[in-house]
C-alpha cells in the first residue's frame, strides 16, 4: 500500500471525473474526500482540513468561483481548477480570486500530479522556513506531517494536527484562542472557546509526558496557548 502523502479535497459534480481522480491519485499514495456541489465542498474544506483542493468551477448550486472566495476568507489551502472553462479571462478570474493553478479539461494525469506536487511544496515553503519543530522528545515535521514523542509516531486526527500545526508556526508566541479557532475551525466558530480546550486537552494527553503538568502546550490564561520552544522551555 502506498504511503499516505496528503489529503485531496476533489469538488465535481461528474461522477465519472470523481471516480477516476479517486482511483488515479489513491495509487501515488494521497487520500481522498469527495465534493458533489459547491455546499459540500465548504463543508469538507471545513470537517477534513485537506491539503489541495482540486475544483470544478461548473457546480450545481454554488459557482466554483464563489467556492473560492468563500475558502479564501479563512484558509489559505492550495486550489488547483479544473475545468472546461478554457478562456483566459475565466483563467485570470480564478487566479484573482484566490485559486493557485488552472488546469483545462480534459487533462493529463501525470500533468495534474505534477501540479499537486508544485503546489504542497510552495505551501510548505510559504508556511515555515524550517518544517521540522524539536523541543526535548517532541518532535513535529510539517513536511511529513509527523509527530513524534521520543522516537514513537503519534497518531493525531485532523484537527489536532491543525491546532497543533498552528502552535507549530507560532511557536514561542502566544496564540489566541480566536486565532486557532479561525485558522482550525473556520470563522463561523471563532466563539466556541471550548473547541480548543477540548483538543488542546486531547493533544496534552497525546504528546505530553505528564498532560497534567504540561510542558509543551503552556496555558496564557484567559488568552490562549503558546508551544514551548527549546529555547524557552
Amino acid at each position: 500500500m502506498a504511503e499516505v502523502v496528503a489529503r485531496v479535497l476533489v469538488v465535481d459534480d461528474e461522477p465519472q471525473i470523481r471516480r477516476f481522480l479517486r482511483t488515479s491519485l489513491a495509487a501515488h499514495g494521497y487520500t481522498i474526500i469527495e465534493a458533489a456541489n459547491g455546499t459540500e465542498a465548504l463543508l469538507r474544506a471545513t470537517d477534513n482540513r485537506p491539503e489541495v483542493m482540486i475544483l470544478d468551477l461548473g457546480l450545481p448550486d454554488i459557482d466554483g468561483m464563489e467556492v473560492i472566495r468563500r475558502v479564501r476568507e479563512w484558509s489559505q489551502v492550495p486550489i488547483i481548477v479544473l475545468s472546461v472553462r478554457g478562456r483566459e479571462s475565466d483563467k485570470i478570474a480564478a487566479l484573482d480570486a484566490g485559486a493557485d493553478d488552472y488546469v483545462t479539461k480534459p487533462f493529463g494525469m501525470g500533468e495534474l500530479l505534477a501540479r499537486i506536487r508544485a503546489a504542497l511544496r510552495n505551501r510548505l515553503a510559504d508556511e515555515v522556513d524550517e518544517p521540522v519543530f524539536r523541543n526535548g522528545g517532541l518532535c513535529v515535521d510539517l513536511a511529513r506531517r509527523q509527530v513524534r514523542v521520543d522516537g514513537r509516531e503519534i497518531k493525531l486526527t485532523p484537527n489536532e494536527y491543525e491546532l497543533l500545526r498552528v502552535l507549530v508556526l507560532n511557536a514561542g508566541k502566544v496564540v489566541t484562542h480566536q486565532h486557532l479557532l479561525r485558522e482550525v475551525w473556520g470563522p463561523a466558530d471563532v466563539d466556541q472557546t471550548h473547541y480548543v480546550r477540548v483538543y488542546v486537552g486531547q493533544l496534552r494527553q497525546k504528546i505530553e509526558p505528564d498532560p497534567a503538568q504540561p510542558c509543551f502546550i503552556i496555558t496564557e490564561p484567559g488568552v490562549g496557548y503558546r508551544l514551548q520552544t527549546a529555547d524557552n522551555g
